[in-house]
């Protein structure tokens, strides 16, 4: 049997890049699990693997502090992503 991975090193699974708009740097995000503004996440899908902080975040264009499960969010990224890139809560 495989082990499990740390929680520390991977993250919690909390969602997935539904849209990415390149032009603003911008990925849509429908969230799994709850997600706050100070949270760290990690971004992992094909070549792509980085984390970054939380610095804000906009649900239907109005600036929010606190995400829930089965919203989708909007935040600025660091890189470039694509659609079905995984979202992990640090």
């Amino acid at each position: 049997m495989a082990e499990e991975q740390p929680i520390s090193e991977e993250g919690t699974l909390i969602g997935k890049v539904a849209h990415y708009f390149s032009n603003i740097n911008v990925a849509v995000i429908e969230l799994s699990d709850s997600l706050k503004v100070g949270d760290t996440i990690r971004i992992v899908g094909g070549k792509t693997d980085f984390t970054q902080a939380v610095e804000s975040m906009e649900v239907e264009h109005q600036k929010v502090e606190v995400a829930k499960k089965g919203e989708s969010v909007g935040l600025k990224v660091g890189q470039k992503v694509r659609e079905g890139y995984k979202i992990y809560k640090l």
